[in-house]
């Protein structure tokens, strides 16, 4: 039975590590403390070389923190993931529709589902977009989605980051510097890259384009080459 307390990634509540995790509980096993320690602190300097910090809004003068970095990955495996990576799917798409509907039918305020208040009261609503029907019916293009695990192990979708969702950037940078620490997890395990997010990125803007308009720029460079700037 598993403990009520938080759930944790590598091990189960025998202490057995998981079963997408049995490659990183061994190499784990096999390395001395003080080599564990040595990682940890390479990954805190190369942090703190690479100027990768957070803002912390909720205190004054809004200070900016070095990103912390666990530097025991977590394993999924890749049957959970693509049972993730669906229900991520299904869900944009469900978010692309709310917005759609609000900014045209709005059958969900005549349904009674959605408070037509609520709307009245957001100070993100732009009128201006009523009538406006966007290619391909999207209007929120990235979605930045933080996942949370419960206790029981099942994995929730804590809030949607439609506007700027910087936490791309982390997630990369994290993947640079964890490959940089354990080349020989990455050699031994099939682990799905994610080296290609810039170019799908590009690719994503580049078909909502207006057509005809060459290819998408913006201040005078080349888009490719001002995501990789920005990220």
């Amino acid at each position: 039975m598993e403990s009520k307390s938080a759930h944790d990634e590598l091990v189960d509540a025998q202490q057995q590590p998981r079963p997408a995790a049995k490659a990183l509980f061994a190499h784990l096993l096999s390395l001395d403390p003080s080599a564990l320690a040595a990682r940890r602190q390479a990954a805190e300097a190369a942090i703190l070389a690479m100027g990768i910090t957070f803002t912390v809004y909720t205190e004054a003068g809004n200070i900016d923190r070095a990103w912390p970095l666990d530097i025991i990955p977590r394993i999924l495996s890749r049957r959970e993931w693509e049972r993730i990576e669906a229900g991520l799917k299904q869900r944009l798409r469900a978010l692309n529709l709310f917005i759609d509907d609000l900014y045209n039918a709005q059958r969900i305020i005549s349904d009674g589902v959605f408070p037509c208040e609520v709307l009245e009261g957001s100070h993100n609503f732009r009128p201006a977009c009523m009538g406006i029907h966007p290619p391909f019916g999207v209007w929120t293009h990235i979605c930045g989605s933080d996942l949370v695990r419960d206790r029981d192990g099942t994995v929730y979708v804590l809030e949607d980051n439609l506007r700027v969702p910087s936490g791309v950037s982390y997630m990369l940078e994290n993947r640079r510097i964890m490959k940089r620490l354990f080349p020989e997890l990455f050699q031994g395990c099939r682990v799905l890259p994610v080296d290609d997010y810039t170019s799908r990125l590009y690719d994503t803007m580049a078909a909502l384009s207006p057509p005809n308009w060459g290819a998408p720029r913006s201040g005078g460079a080349d888009a490719r080459h001002l995501q990789l700037r920005l990220l």
